[in-house]
């Protein structure tokens, strides 16, 4: 059974990257504050930003792909299960 993927459009993956790379970045500030002895609550500050970049790359993922399925009505199976489902799927595993 091949699975077939759902993949953002070329602007969102673009908007995805930029947010991907701007959490790597903000996770390497982190390690450093907390090489430093840096103040707990600034710490968890900006784990907390880190976090929130992370996932709103994940929703626009998810949500791109989701547009993408509703535009070109795509009602068919993938591998045994529709597309609706397993962007469901996508969405609990964030919560």
């Amino acid at each position: 059974m091949v699975k077939e993927s759902i993949v953002p459009a070329a602007a969102d993956q673009r908007l995805i990257l930029a947010r991907v790379n701007r959490a790597h970045g903000q996770l390497g500030a982190v390690a450093r504050m907390i090489e430093e002895g840096r103040d707990c609550e600034e710490v968890v500050t900006q784990l907390a930003a880190v976090s929130k970049a992370i996932n709103t790359a994940a929703f626009t993922m998810i949500s791109s792909s989701l547009r993408e399925c509703i535009l070109d009505g795509n009602k068919k199976r993938r591998g045994g299960v529709d597309a609706s489902a397993r962007l469901e799927k996508l969405f609990l595993t964030l919560a």
